[in-house]
């Protein structure tokens, strides 16, 4: 049986804690269902889940693939200050290439929990990730990310620099996220990522921020949320999540970036 033409390379587990809900042998279980080869996990600032659901994929057949979601200080000279809503660090998923890139990755989680004044949120910088940048693929982060974070800001310029500096720090493995889940900001920067890649010549991946299994369970994780956050539900302030951070099909993923199919095909690559 052929496999499927998109696999996922962003989820975030149940152990990303108070976030999100699918669980491993879930995620396992819905990659056979899609054909999916492959499948990445990229709990925030942590890798709780790794055996659990290395050991899920391999029993279903699907290969694990260990990554994190790791908070990214651009400032030095920010370290030790008290975060506001407005200066939250910016996110940089990194997904394990090899044994070395495991080994980077459990050497960079621990220094953003062990480096990180109390009170912030666990984070590291730039001169830590080139330390640790081996073995590993990074991709940009989504509006999220500090490239988007630069471009939402009108610092072009900036954001060419810095997606230059981040190909530098990973040759051939630096990636260029692209996600659709209908938000506004993802569609503010989408042109400016695509122009961007194409110039410097750095791959485009589409990728589904997922945070539960099926799209029925959407109101569940939306109550999750609201109960780690001590809000209710109609509070506009509250972080949220759309129907479409759920585990989309492959297909589904095929057919919403059509119109750049390298980006889903760079998901198997």
């Amino acid at each position: 049986m052929s496999h499927a033409s998109f696999v996922h390379l962003r989820v975030h587990s149940a152990y990303s804690l108070s976030e999100g809900a699918i669980k491993t042998d879930e995620l396992a279980t819905l990659c056979r269902a899609e054909r999916m080869p492959a499948v990445a996990i990229t709990d925030r600032n942590n890798l709780f889940g790794a055996l659990e659901f290395s050991e899920a994929c391999t029993k279903s057949g699907v290969q694990p693939i260990l990554g994190c979601e790791l908070a990214l200080r651009l400032n030095p000279q920010d370290k030790g200050r008290r975060q506001t809503r407005k200066q939250e660090p910016h996110w940089l998923t990194l997904l394990v290439q090899n044994e070395i890139g495991w080994r980077n990755l459990m050497a960079l989680s621990s220094t953003s929990h062990l480096e990180t004044p109390c009170g912030e949120t666990p984070q590291i910088d730039l001169a830590c990730l080139a330390d640790h940048s081996q073995g590993l693929l990074a991709l940009s982060g989504g509006p999220r990310g500090p490239l988007g974070a630069l471009l939402l800001d009108g610092q072009d310029d900036a954001a060419r620099a810095f997606s230059a500096q981040l190909a530098e720090m990973f040759p051939d493995r630096f990636y260029i996220e692209l996600m659709r889940h209908g938000m506004a900001n993802e569609t503010r920067i989408e042109a400016a990522l695509v122009d961007l890649a194409y110039a410097q010549g750095i791959p485009l991946l589409a990728t589904n921020d997922v945070y539960f299994g099926p799209r029925n369970k959407f109101l569940a994780h939306d109550a999750l949320l609201c109960i780690a956050q001590s809000a209710h539900i109609d509070d506009e302030e509250r972080a949220r999540v759309t129907p479409d951070h759920c585990f989309r099909p492959a297909e589904e993923m095929c057919e919403l970036f059509a119109d750049l199919p390298e980006a889903a095909d760079n998901t198997l690559t």
